[in-house]
């Protein structure tokens, strides 16, 4: 297990050896949040937005599910209509992204990394047609417009609040499989941690997740099954009293691996505030790492459907409020009254770049 009282700036310049090229390269020229200034009257009545799913479902309370709602959003708000098709798994994004095509789709939105090499094919077979790619920066093409997200940044947030909730001084994650949408997670979440020690003199330590090394725990997909339990009941035995899994519906199986164990456990919740989304979950839940998955995808619907699609990166950022840490909720009075003070310091510090936060999967502006 990594030693997480380990300076950042200390780890800084090993980080950024480790930077995907495919990820500095795609994201060469960044754009901030697209404008969301769209009109009805402006939009095309015809347009015709669609969206394919990962195995999650739109179902999962989470990713699939938050990105869905942007996009339907955007319909209501535009008085057009959509269309969508859900994966049960890995064989059907070809066929479902095809479908979308076959039904004269303008835009095709897939959501997850998991979709690149479906989505990649079908944007080069038809060139008429957009795509956009939610947590996927690796298709270079003029009709391919990616929507990822700096996650390291709110999920660092949500290590520095975890790791002063804790009263054990052991916090855990785990992710569901090793992609660098998952692994962001558990890199600012990790580094949130280590500069709680700095600036408290603790030693709060981390388990599932060695930034040092990129390795950890991973159930291998994004299903809330048996697989995933278990893996959170190896985070529990390890003595830790805080875990953020990062994978979707996961969470639901670490959710009921905390209830059965009896224990005084919280959750950190990740892409949407869970505490919302999921009520189910509502008395564990610490806080959530959120992506604006809906704000970005209603955006992204709305620039195409005003013949305004780019090819331009969406990035999300504390700064444009892409990314952002949930309330506390339940938890409020639970937390150290001067927490919320110190992240609101933390986030300013980190939109000023006078605190850096950085992974090795971290978009580069």
């Amino acid at each position: 297990m990594e030693d997480t009282t380990l300076t950042i700036t200390a780890r800084k310049a090993g980080v950024l050896g480790l930077v995907a090229v495919g990820v500095m390269s795609m994201l060469a020229a960044c754009s901030a949040a697209p404008s969301d200034n769209s009109t009805t009257g402006a939009a095309k009545s015809d347009f015709l937005p669609c969206m394919v799913s990962d195995a999650g479902g739109f179902d999962d309370k989470s990713f699939n599910e938050t990105s869905y709602n942007g996009m339907v959003s955007a319909t209501k708000s535009l008085g057009i209509s959509y269309k969508k098709a859900e994966s049960k798994n890995a064989n059907d994004y070809s066929p479902n992204i095809q479908s979308m095509v076959d039904q004269n789709c303008n835009l095709i939105i897939s959501v997850g990394f998991n979709l690149k090499d479906a989505t990649e094919k079908a944007a080069k077979a038809n060139p008429d047609i957009d795509f956009a790619t939610v947590d996927d920066n690796e298709i270079t093409a003029d009709n391919v417009r990616p929507i990822i997200f700096d996650t390291a940044q709110a999920a660092f947030l949500g290590g520095y609040a975890a790791a002063s909730y804790s009263k054990s001084g052991v916090v855990g994650t785990f992710g569901g499989m090793q992609f660098p949408t998952v692994t962001i997670f558990m890199d600012g979440f990790a580094d949130g941690v280590a500069y709680y020690n700095q600036q408290k003199g603790k030693d709060v330590k981390v388990v599932g997740w060695d930034v040092k090394a990129q390795n950890g725990a991973f159930t291998g997909g994004f299903d809330a099954n048996d697989t995933a339990k278990t893996t959170a009941q190896g985070i529990i035995d390890q003595g830790a009293d805080v875990i953020m899994p990062v994978g979707g519906p996961i969470y639901q199986s670490a959710a009921q691996a905390i209830k059965d164990s009896g224990k005084d456990i919280a959750m950190v919740g990740v892409d949407t505030d869970v505490f919302i989304s999921d009520p189910a979950v509502k008395d564990i839940l610490l806080t959530s790492v959120m992506k604006g998955l809906d704000t970005a995808t209603a955006s992204v619907v709305k620039d195409a459907a005003n013949g305004k699609f780019t090819n331009t990166p969406y990035v999300g950022t504390l700064k444009n409020d892409g990314v952002g840490l949930a309330p506390f909720h339940n938890f409020e009075s639970k937390v150290d009254k001067g927490l919320q003070g110190e992240l609101d310091k933390i986030k300013a510090g980190i939109i000023d770049g006078s605190i850096t936060v950085e992974s090795p999967s971290s978009p580069k502006a």
